[in-house]
């Protein structure tokens, strides 16, 4: 999408801020990681849970919720119709990213994520020894993993 003008809204009632002369034209920071889902507000409370943030959404828009209040950058959730979960580690829907958490207990942050409603893709860490990480199913399907810090 091309950018817009400095001043013109952008998607999701962002604006675009002019810069200054001289001042290159860069990303200055990653505003959010966006995830397609089928039920954007059931992602985003699922995140929101397991990573003590707050589900920020604007009532003029169901389509886009994100979450907010933890460390690192923001998370959005995007409906998408006809979403169709990535398979892992199949390859006829593959996914097209994964996000990695650092715990500092893996079991109970595994006993956690579970009850909120994620699923186990791979206990890692009991396949290879050496290994710090698991790697699971949020309730949309997109693969996360915990990584033992």
């Amino acid at each position: 999408m091309p950018a817009a003008p400095p001043g013109r809204t952008l998607p999701h009632g962002r604006t675009r801020v002019p810069r200054e002369r001289g001042v290159p034209d860069v990303i200055r920071k990653l505003q959010a990681v966006a995830l397609d889902c089928a039920d954007p507000v059931r992602l985003a409370e699922f995140y929101a849970e397991l990573l003590g943030g707050r589900v920020v959404a604007d009532p003029d828009d169901t389509d886009w919720v994100e979450v907010h209040g933890f460390e690192g950058t923001p998370l959005a959730c995007q409906r998408v119709d006809g979403y169709r979960a990535p398979e892992w580690p199949g390859q006829d829907r593959p996914q097209q990213l994964h996000l990695d958490f650092d715990v500092d207990d893996l079991e109970g942050e595994e006993k956690r994520a579970l009850a909120l409603g994620a699923t186990v893709l791979e206990r890692t860490d009991q396949l290879r020894p050496g290994t710090n990480w698991r790697i699971y199913a949020d309730p949309a399907g997109h693969p996360f993993c915990l990584c033992l810090h």
